[in-house]
């Protein structure tokens, strides 16, 4: 019987543990995540393991409302320390939950801490988490799992002022230019500041855009992203747009889809032009609870799997554009339902692959699912593997997660003499390291 938690956790091979050894210290590239430049910048510390865990992670919210706690030990005014409590109360009932393997997870690599996480044991693993926690600091725990590389997610308007190299990770923005298309004159308006133009023609908003990007560009940015429910389809030329354009604020829903399309597709050849990986996460709905969106805002829990994405769909995107035209473009479904299909779609245009199992998906069987499906119908070995899509500092386990899980997977075809080993390193080294340092250097 393996020990909890212990070092062989999730590896069920000999096989397993020989993959692992060679990949479990390569240094993080996290090339999608949330954190808060002003914490790395300002090399903050943390009151308390309920502020660490609690202050933003909506994966623990979530996780609270199922489990009946109170709002006010979620998002409420209550201390940390009671809410550490209540957080510690539910865990026994998360079993295979990703939250209960990435909460101990924690509990061992930050604070060398080994005990199941319950009531029994809230109390303790509080003071023992917080006397370890006075110190440390965000710089420390970037340099504890030795992050080489950050991409925070910003707006095209945002300053940049505080990216920069702290200690041995650069921290670099990503474009994320989703709220371009409500076309609000408000958000339209700050663009043109910051670009230095008024803005009221599409020629206008693409000067603008080009402008931002190219000072995005010129602060370390290599990557942009984006989120939607799903592809377009309809695709406006610009001659089409311009017209759209001028007339954003009485658009039928098919017309704003065509901008919309017209805007996707324009930005994809930009961003080829500066060598930027594109990042596309679709079959997403944001904030289906009314009543709590009024209460406690966005990013709080409330988002949830969309429909699964028309192929179709995915496909006439890809076909808007030229090879030589597109960017690198990795896809994430948050529905995997047809997960197959999408993979097909690597084999059918150039630049194009599947990302890692995106957030409801980031589970033990749902990265399993997601890595075979891409051995099966694309190429494993050019997947660029984990990232962790987090606001929370501690969440770097996550990387440690999907190696482990990663090596299994390697491990198993090993032993079944499916695999060999020199090839399983290689290409775990690869997927783990290699492939998004080659896209970033």
């Amino acid at each position: 019987m393996s020990h909890f938690f212990g070092d062989d956790l999730l590896l069920y091979s000999k096989e397993a543990a020989s993959v692992y050894a060679e990949i479990r210290s390569l240094p993080i590239i996290d090339y999608h995540c949330h954190l808060d430049i002003c914490k790395i910048a300002s090399h903050a510390s943390f009151s308390d393991i309920g502020e660490l865990w609690l202050s933003g992670d909506h994966y623990k919210w979530r996780a609270m409302r199922m489990c009946g706690i109170d709002e006010k030990y979620i998002t409420g005014d209550a201390p940390y320390k009671e809410k550490f409590l209540r957080y510690a109360k539910i865990m026994p009932l998360l079993a295979g939950n990703p939250l209960y393997y990435w909460t101990h997870m924690e509990l061992s690599q930050i604070f060398g801490i080994h005990l199941p996480l319950c009531d029994e044991n809230a109390e303790r693993i509080y003071e023992k988490a917080n006397e370890k926690l006075k110190s440390m600091t965000v710089s420390s725990l970037l340099e504890k799992f030795d992050v080489e590389y950050i991409a925070t997610t910003d707006d095209p308007i945002d300053d940049l002022a505080l990216h920069g190299r702290y200690g041995n990770t650069l921290v670099c923005p990503t474009f994320r230019p989703d709220k371009l298309y409500a076309f609000d004159d408000e958000y339209l308006g700050a663009l043109g500041r910051a670009a230095g133009i008024t803005l009221s023609t599409l020629d206008d908003l693409l000067f603008a855009i080009q402008n931002r990007l190219d000072f995005f560009v010129s602060r370390g940015c290599r990557i942009s992203d984006h989120g939607f429910e799903r592809f377009p389809k309809h695709y406006a030329s610009k001659e089409e747009a311009v017209s759209l354009f001028a007339r954003r604020h009485s658009l039928s829903p098919e017309e704003k889809d065509a901008l919309f399309g017209f805007l996707l597709v324009w930005l994809a050849k930009e961003y080829a032009k500066r060598g930027m990986l594109m990042q596309l996460h679709f079959s997403v709905i944001r904030n289906q609870n009314p009543a709590m969106f009024e209460k406690v805002g966005p990013d709080t829990g409330f988002d949830l799997i969309g429909e699964e994405q028309s192929v179709k769909d995915a496909v006439r995107f890809f076909a808007e554009i030229r090879d030589e035209e597109r960017p690198e473009t990795v896809l994430y479904t948050l529905n995997d339902t047809n997960l197959p299909a999408l993979a097909c779609i690597t084999g059918a245009f150039r630049k194009v692959r599947m990302g890692a199992a995106w957030w409801f998906n980031d589970t033990v069987e749902g990265i399993r699912k997601n890595l075979s499906v891409i051995a099966e119908y694309s190429a494993l070995g050019t997947n660029l593997g984990m990232l962790t899509d987090s606001r929370s500092f501690s969440s770097y386990v996550r990387f440690d997660f999907f190696r482990r899980l990663l090596a299994n997977d390697l491990g198993e075809l090993i032993k079944k003499g499916e695999y060999d080993l020199p090839s399983a390193v290689y290409t775990a080294k690869r997927i783990c390291y290699g492939n998004i340092k080659d896209i970033l250097t």
